[in-house]
């Protein structure tokens, strides 16, 4: 089993789909980083010869920031945004969605549970 970034590739997929697992790493990055590493994308993660993946991880680290690198400046970004108090950082601090979704009816995920507020009582009609 490779383990590159601190995550460990499943063994059984090709090493295309297996760098995916690891966090801030998509399909384009993925060939990418083979192509530098002149690993064979149809190559299984579990038939990877030490040296290459050691040349994986070379490519990785020189060029790309990913998993704990990558959390922390995506919570730095977050965390800058709320300070200097712009649009985005308010909808962060509120927990609610930042990029222009509606909230009238949907986004039940960000929100959390549903808080009920009492309606008003109706009264009866007089005659």
């Amino acid at each position: 089993m490779a383990r590159i970034a601190g995550v460990d590739l499943p063994k059984n997929k090709k090493v295309l789909f297996g760098l995916q697992y690891i966090f801030g790493i998509g399909p384009n990055i993925s060939s990418e980083i083979l192509t530098k590493a002149k690993v064979n994308p149809d190559k299984r993660v579990a038939d990877l010869t030490d040296e290459e993946v050691a040349e994986i991880r070379a490519v990785l680290t020189a060029e790309f920031k990913v998993e704990g690198a990558l959390r922390s400046e995506i919570q730095q970004n977050i965390k800058r945004l709320m300070d200097i108090g712009s649009y985005r950082g308010i909808r962060h601090r509120k927990s609610l969605p930042a990029r222009g979704q509606r909230t009238r009816t949907n986004s039940r995920t960000r929100k959390g549970k549903r808080k009920t507020v009492a309606g008003k009582k109706k009264t009866p009609a007089k005659k």
